[in-house]
């Protein structure tokens, strides 16, 4: 009876660590779209691009209940020695406005300064996706990690295409 009664108490201590980390690891869209019982209809605008990577808005619709939710869907194709892998990114659309606040801040207030020691600025969203710079060669160099904890889903940008990728952000939040 203490051993049913200790391995109770376990699974209720590790359950909302799990539950935790299953939202940490997953937009809102993705939870959306992956209930059952539902019947999903996607639609993907094309917003633009910033080199090959693909910009999109992502509707999703639950054709039953009506309810939809929309998010903001980064696309690219990375080309390894044997074969293609599209990494996908997703960002709900609550999260958008940070990303383009972040953006204006680094082009703003960090593309003009001088660090002393190596530094990085980050922002990272729900799903794992990171847009930030990072000081090196005594130059900020900027990029986009599509997939949490996956060096291949790294896309790196010039400054103009990181400037580009906040316009192509700032016209989807208008048309979310």
């Amino acid at each position: 009876m203490k051993k049913l009664l200790l391995l109770f108490v376990l699974m209720s201590l590790i359950k909302p660590c799990l539950s935790q980390e299953i939202k940490e690891t997953f937009s809102n869209s993705e939870l959306f779209s992956t209930q059952s019982g539902t019947l999903i209809e996607k639609e993907f605008i094309d917003i633009g691009n910033v080199g090959k990577t693909e910009i999109q808005i992502l509707k999703i619709t639950d054709m039953i209940s009506g309810e939809s939710i929309s998010s903001l869907r980064i696309t690219r194709k990375i080309r390894d020695s044997y074969s293609t892998d599209t990494k996908i990114a997703n960002l709900d659309s609550d999260e958008i406005d940070g990303l383009i606040k972040s953006i204006k801040v680094i082009k703003e207030s960090v593309f003009g300064s001088v660090a002393s020691n190596y530094t990085e600025i980050t922002f990272r969203s729900r799903s794992g996706f990171q847009a930030g710079c990072y000081r090196s060669k005594n130059d900020w160099q900027t990029y986009l990690q599509m997939e949490k904890n996956d060096s291949k889903s790294m896309v790196w940008l010039k400054k103009d295409e990181f400037i580009q990728f906040l316009k192509l952000l700032e016209n989807a939040k208008s048309k979310i």
